[in-house]
């Protein structure tokens, strides 16, 4: 049968596979994009396109935004703002079928009352040292963004999933303008993007795609009022767009293509690991991982691979995908395969193992974990609760998935007292001289000498009377 994906035996972080594994990691690593991004100037990298895009949209608004969806996306935007009418919306809300309804209402519901639980509270507030007030307080607040954007891909594949998983939690947060940004397919908006989009109350969404949307967004045109921070996937266009962008705007992450690790061991079926990589490699791009000590389940795991590959309407993307970004990886135990996930962090990590509560208390890099064989990573990507807008490429080692906390604002809240100011008073004062700030000291000097004098009380003498 074809070897659609290689067998690595993986001794250890030495020998002739660690190098194999070294080089995978280095291909799915954001290294080359970020490079990509560092060369000099030339007319045919991409970064250079990025960047001659950015400049023009905010140069030239809505013109720029019309020429670059003719020239990248073969779309002719109709005259007048840039924004699908409300009327094609509440159309594609008409026309949706009832299933597709029903399990985005599902998944709705899912992802909010997750959002909402995991949502976490204001701590309650610190009394500072030496206070005497009880107004005097160390606290923080937290408030929603203003105005977030959210990017949905066009290309081959519609994911109105993308548009839940990004809404709700920002929605959840508290955030009150929420602008949408997605290309045009086949000359027109993907319908099933309108009917999420709809479901939520979105009714702003601009049919504008690629990097010339991540700019509208940032820098705002005539159509498109700029946003605080962009959210959502894209390819490495978009990527590097956000990149660029990042600074003036807030962004979710610098993100690669989506991938998933499965650790196995010999308990698990071969069939079920196979269809969960091909789960994921039918992104193309995506990588798709098996790590496990058992040489006879990546023997399996490699011939169902090609059973079922045979049988997918994307075989051949997902084919390409397998070839370049995926492998099974075999190691001499079961401990070594958790060090080696940990050490990939993987954005997507499938447990089915005879311990699977027990491995995942293990792992402490993850975008987001399934654990049992009854888990698959596609519960995540439509329906459990937690976004699927998730760290690749090793970055879960820093940072975090999407959710509502992302889109709030942490402020900090310092009221001292006359009491707290004068216990602090010292240790300010010597640290500003200690970095030449004479002003910064006289600031609390200023304010020791117009507060209000307060003493404690010394206890009375004893007059020797009894």
């Amino acid at each position: 049968m074809t070897q659609v994906v290689p067998i690595i035996l993986y001794p250890g972080p030495k020998g002739r596979g660690a190098a194999k594994v070294a080089r995978l990691k280095d291909r799915l690593s954001l290294a080359p994009l970020l490079l990509e991004s560092l060369r000099p100037a030339g007319k045919d990298t991409i970064a250079t396109v990025v960047r001659t895009i950015l400049a023009t949209v905010r140069r030239r608004g809505d013109a720029a935004l019309r020429e670059y969806s003719r020239k990248w996306d073969a779309a002719v935007l109709a005259p007048g703002p840039l924004r699908v009418p409300r009327e094609e919306i509440d159309a594609a809300a008409r026309q949706a079928d009832p299933a597709l309804v029903r399990a985005l209402r599902q998944s709705i519901a899912n992802v909010r009352r997750y959002q909402q639980a995991m949502l976490p509270p204001p701590p309650p507030p610190l009394t500072p040292p030496g206070a005497q007030s009880t107004a005097a307080r160390l606290a923080v607040r937290y408030e929603p963004l203003r105005r977030v954007g959210v990017y949905i891909p066009g290309g081959a594949a519609a994911y109105p999933s993308s548009v839940v998983m990004t809404v709700v939690p920002a929605q959840v947060a508290g955030v009150k303008s929420i602008c949408l940004c997605s290309p045009l397919r086949a000359g027109r908006m993907e319908p099933t993007v309108l009917v999420a989009a709809a479901m939520l109350g979105v009714s702003e969404i601009h049919p504008v795609g690629g990097a010339q949307a991540i700019a509208a967004m940032a820098f705002g045109t005539e159509s498109i009022p700029p946003v605080d921070k962009i959210v959502g996937p894209g390819n490495r266009y978009v990527q590097l767009a956000k990149k660029e962008l990042f600074g003036l705007v807030a962004i979710d992450s610098f993100a690669g293509p989506s991938e998933v690790i499965v650790l196995a061991d010999d308990s698990a079926e071969a069939s079920v690991v196979a269809a969960e990589l091909l789960a994921q490699a039918e992104h193309a791009p995506g990588s798709a991982l098996l790590i496990t000590a058992s040489a006879r389940l990546a023997r399996a795991v490699q011939c169902e691979l090609a059973r079922q590959l045979a049988a997918l309407p994307r075989r051949e993307p997902t084919a390409q995908a397998l070839r370049y970004a995926s492998a099974l990886i075999v190691t001499p135990s079961h401990r070594t395969a958790m060090a080696l996930v940990n050490d990939f962090a993987p954005e997507h990590l499938q447990i089915s193992t005879r311990e699977p509560e027990a491995d995942a208390e293990k792992i402490s890099s993850a975008g987001a974990i399934f654990v049992g064989a009854f888990t698959p990573v596609a519960a995540g990507d439509y329906l459990a609760g937690p976004s699927h807008v998730l760290p690749t490429s090793g970055t879960a080692q820093f940072f975090s998935g999407l959710a509502a906390e992302s889109f709030r604002r942490r402020i900090s809240l310092v009221q001292w007292d006359a009491a707290a100011l004068a216990t602090a008073a010292p240790a300010i004062e010597t640290l500003a001289l200690a970095e030449g700030f004479t002003a910064h000291a006289r600031s609390v000097q200023a304010r020791g000498r117009n507060a209000p004098r307060t003493r404690s009380r010394a206890p009375a003498r004893s007059s020797g009377r009894r």
